[in-house]
């Protein structure tokens, strides 16, 4: 008895060391904290969010949610409510170590709508369109439309940023009312990693996979690109026929030259 005594500090330690590993480099809970993400997340849902695979270059693709930084004035100033000493000396232990969200951190979660290179926009009465491809989105919550009340673009995604939107699509201020930053766009070294699973309520655990209209056909820009690709691809042969023709026909020239410059002489 008495070692395991000696033993329980130690124990504690490598417990906290492997939580705070985990939370750094593995995963992270968050608490949603708005109806932003209707109704595939609802307001105090606890997400884990995958931070390993960013660590292997991973970016983010479109469909996924993701948490990220507040890339500057999206969430405005907000005013914290003071919990008293010790409820806010045990979140900021919890939120060090990863099993609760720090309630200073500014992070906000939406999906992935486009990524770098893509064009992106949406006209009222329409739906979505990612490089010319229309999007059908049933997580949007029940009665909202695609952009009626905010329609935009069309917006072409620069390398390295993302466009998002929340699934509440009237209740989310997302990349549309953003556009006077980057033009909504948010960058991903913002992102903090991807919402892999809702854990909390236990009635309410998912997984949070990417919607199948990401996956159409064509929907990727290079994809958009494909034609003149593809003409490029059947031109080649022909170039290089001409250009060999070409060399041969100077090299013929140029072995035949010094023969009539003998016969002259």
């Amino acid at each position: 008895m008495r070692s395991f005594w000696k033993e329980l500090p130690i124990l504690v330690i490598i417990a906290l060391a492997l939580a705070l590993l985990i939370k750094t480099f593995l995963v992270q809970a968050f608490s949603i904290p708005s109806d932003s993400m209707q109704d595939t997340l609802q307001r105090g849902d606890r997400v884990l969010v995958d931070k390993l695979t960013p660590w292997f270059g991973s970016e983010p693709e479109r469909g996924e949610v993701v948490v990220f930084h507040d890339p500057g004035g999206w969430l405005g100033e907000s005013q914290t409510k003071s919990s008293g000493p010790v409820a806010e000396g045990i979140q900021k232990a919890l939120s060090f170590i990863g099993l609760m969200p720090s309630a200073e951190e500014k992070d906000l979660i939406k999906r992935v709508i486009a990524v770098g290179g893509d064009t992106v926009s949406c006209k009222r009465g329409g739906k979505v369109m990612v490089n010319g491809k229309p999007l059908d989105e049933p997580y949007i919550f029940p009665g909202n439309t695609p952009c009626d009340e905010k329609p935009f673009g069309p917006i072409k995604v620069p390398e390295g940023r993302i466009w998002v939107m929340g699934d509440h699509r009237q209740d989310s201020l997302d990349s549309r009312y953003h556009q006077n930053l980057n033009n909504g766009t948010v960058s991903v070294d913002d992102v903090v990693g991807r919402a892999i699973v809702i854990a909390w309520p236990i009635n309410r655990w998912a997984t949070l996979p990417v919607p199948g209209t990401f996956d159409q056909p064509g929907l990727g820009a290079a994809a958009a690109m494909a034609p003149s690709a593809l003409g490029f691809a059947g031109a080649l042969p022909i170039v290089l026929w001409r250009r060999r023709r070409l060399i041969a026909k100077v090299r013929t020239e140029a072995e035949s030259r010094p023969e009539r410059l003998t016969a002259d002489c």
